[in-house]
């Protein structure tokens, strides 16, 4: 029978796309078939981003972070796991979910029949709530998830971490005069510490406190810190786990709420203390500012998210004591009797460009008028990465509310003042100073990306021999020897022997 040309341009057509249909169809069964090609060639074997999961250290009892390693399958073959296990099954806490299977008790702490097609990956999660371990100090704990493949080889991951028995303490309240001592565990605190207005707590030398997220300490009573040159006290949050490679969480800022002396509390001593990793390190509420607020000598209060000492209408006296990388102001003066003496005033908070001055001094709060009755800063390192890290603030009022500061023998960064009745013999630090580095050439380190400090004085610090022997204090903040020319700040430079 004959048919149109057209016609017959249309039946070869269709015999083309049915070829092709054909072809492709062809193709894609062998790419799934390939796909669901397994081998149990003993050569084919899994490849693991790291063959160790480490945990760190934890506290005995404490829920871990969790943990995760990626399973890759290089081999150019599908493989099957007949099962993945922990080799101890239950007895070291490890919790552990591979591929979105969790290996549960009732399965006998494993799963049958993972597959991992070539090329492609599965993940692995990882957590801990390991048992007492009976112990003072921490203990490895240790446990191999294993995967068996379909050809008998046996591939191992060791999960490994040292666990810490410690005391827990929940909402801690102080009602009578207490002291909290070393002990054989650490101790750590949830739901806060709080000091009733009739009593004191006490913190021996070499105490270290480690705080929950939600643990603030309270204190409407009294706080004393008895910390020694030899043995601070350390006030810390409880991860001792590490955030990066590089990176502790104990040097991660915000990890406890930090301290509250409210406005009943009154004679607080802080001496050769350690408050790091804290939202604020100290907030002292608005009292009388005739009585002693706060005493912080010899201290540190470093890495804070929030605030690292913020006094609304006290007294305050700062000796000695280092302040540095906070997100807000290093020290915030609202108002009230504050003095710095020595002090070490430092502003190269890491983890955010949109950081507040290293220190900031006000007559008032927003709307609420607060006479500054004196903000004296002596022999003291003002500092850090802006240009400008003294701010002064007073309100407007034809000089009725107080605003008295005075500036002496002090390393300032700041612009230029010409003030001779308030700031007196100051080692100014202008941009020109410290070119590409504003500030940083003051110190020993500061390396932002490592997030490592090491605020004592480098030789090349101006602060060297230019503080004011008459107000010197004869010790540093490491409890060293000052010398006939001290120098600015809470460090003396070392000087080294010829």
């Amino acid at each position: 029978m004959q048919y149109p040309r057209h016609i017959h341009v249309i039946m070869n057509m269709r015999k083309i796309s049915t070829a092709i249909c054909a072809i492709t169809l062809s193709l894609l069964t062998v790419a799934c078939t390939d796909d669901n090609s397994f081998s149990s060639s003993p050569s084919n074997v899994l490849t693991f981003a790291s063959d160790t999961i480490r945990m760190d250290t934890v506290f005995s009892t404490v829920p871990t972070a969790t943990r995760s390693v990626w399973i890759y399958n290089k081999s150019g073959d599908g493989i099957r796991c007949v099962n993945v296990r922990l080799a101890n099954g239950n007895q070291t806490g490890f919790r552990v979910n591979v591929d979105g299977e969790y290996l549960s008790p009732e399965a006998g702490f494993q799963v049958q029949n993972v597959e991992v097609r070539k090329n492609d990956s599965i993940r692995v999660f990882v957590e801990l709530t390991s048992p007492t371990n009976g112990t003072d100090g921490p203990q490895l704990l240790e446990d191999d998830l294993v995967f068996t493949l379909e050809s008998g080889v046996q591939q191992k991951i060791n999960i490994n971490a040292y666990t810490w028995d410690a005391m827990l303490m929940r909402d801690v309240v102080i009602s009578r005069d207490t002291t909290i001592s070393p002990g054989t565990k650490p101790m750590v605190i949830y739901g806060g510490l709080t000091v009733d207005s009739a009593a004191t707590l006490r913190i021996a030398a070499g105490t270290t406190l480690y705080f929950h997220p939600d643990a603030a300490v309270d204190v409407y009573g009294r706080l004393v810190t008895e910390g020694t040159p030899e043995a601070n006290v350390t006030m810390r949050g409880d991860r001792t786990d590490w955030m990066f490679d590089y990176l502790p969480y104990d040097m991660v800022s915000g990890q406890w709420p930090g301290i509250r002396l409210h406005s009943s509390s009154y004679d607080n001593v802080i001496n050769f203390t350690d408050i790091h990793s804290t939202f604020d390190g100290v907030v002292c509420d608005s009292s009388d500012v005739s009585r002693m607020k706060l005493q912080l000598h010899n201290s540190t209060i470093h890495n804070c998210q929030g605030y690292g000492l913020m006094a609304v209408s006290s007294m305050v006296d700062l000796r000695n004591s280092q302040i540095t990388n906070t997100l807000n102001n290093c020290v915030a003066v609202f108002g009230g009797n504050v003095t710095l003496t020595h002090c070490t005033l430092a502003q190269f908070y890491p983890f955010d460009s949109n950081r507040g001055a290293a220190l900031m001094y006000s007559n008032h709060y927003g709307d609420i008028v607060l006479p500054l009755v004196r903000m004296d800063c002596i022999n003291t390192i003002v500092t850090g990465y802006g240009d400008d890290m003294v701010m002064g603030d007073s309100i407007t009022d034809n000089g009725q509310v107080e605003f008295n500061y005075r500036f002496i023998s002090s390393l300032l960064r700041t612009g230029r003042v010409e003030d001779n009745e308030n700031i007196t013999n100051i080692t100014w630090e202008d941009v020109e100073d410290t070119a590409c580095t504003p500030g940083e050439d003051n110190f020993v380190l500061t390396d932002i990306d490592m997030q490592r400090y090491d605020f004592h004085l480098d030789s090349l610090s101006h602060a060297i021999g230019n503080a004011d022997i008459n107000y010197s204090l004869p010790y540093d903040r490491d409890g060293m020897p000052r010398d006939e020319t001290p120098d600015i700040g809470c460090y003396e430079f070392i000087k080294k022997e010829e």
